[in-house]
């Protein structure tokens, strides 16, 4: 097993594997039917908020929730583009993927977060509460990533007395991957 997992890659993992297929399908019924999609338990909040606190018109609220479920397929996708990296990495035994899981994350925070803001202002609390939940775990994530650094090689040094017959590869500096700590 690869030593180059961090807890980031790992809680980007578990992120992926709920956002990709919800947020899916959250935007593809917001594209099959943009008004009743919109109106669903996810997007309600922002379809009470944009048709009655903004009073836009039903063609304005259309385009709105297909600019909702752009935004929501293009989290889905650095979500996905995320994974592909990290099993590539894994693969690899190296690391990769850390912007992508950041874009996803930043451009999902900010959509909760909208969302949630919203939500409050329209009175729905069931939104309120998946809107809050879903940008807690983002923000933990996002707050992981920050702290949590890759593992650095560390050079460990060999005895300068070895004797002769040893092969001349031995005597070279070997690094080892130290651990996160």
């Amino acid at each position: 097993m690869s030593k180059n997992w961090r807890i980031s890659s790992f809680s980007g993992v578990l992120l992926a594997a709920y956002f990709i297929p919800t947020w899916a399908i959250i935007a593809w019924d917001i594209v099959a039917s943009p008004v009743r999609g919109l109106f669903e338990r996810p997007s309600v909040a922002v379809a009470l908020y944009v048709t009655d606190h903004l009073q836009l018109p039903t063609m304005t609220a259309v385009r709105f929730a297909w600019l909702l479920a752009l935004g929501r397929l293009t989290v889905v996708a650095f979500f996905a583009l995320f994974l592909v990296l990290t099993v590539r990495g894994f693969i690899r035994k190296q690391s990769g993927g850390s912007e992508a899981l950041a874009i996803a994350l930043t451009i999902g925070s900010v959509i909760s977060f909208a969302s949630m803001l919203m939500a409050s202002q329209v009175g729905e609390i069931e939104a309120l509460r998946l809107h809050a939940s879903e940008l807690l775990v983002m923000i933990g994530t996002g707050i992981v990533m920050l702290f949590d650094t890759p593992a650095q090689p560390q050079a460990v040094t060999v005895p300068s007395d070895l004797p002769s017959d040893l092969p001349s590869d031995l005597a070279l500096e070997q690094t080892e991957l130290g651990y996160n700590g």
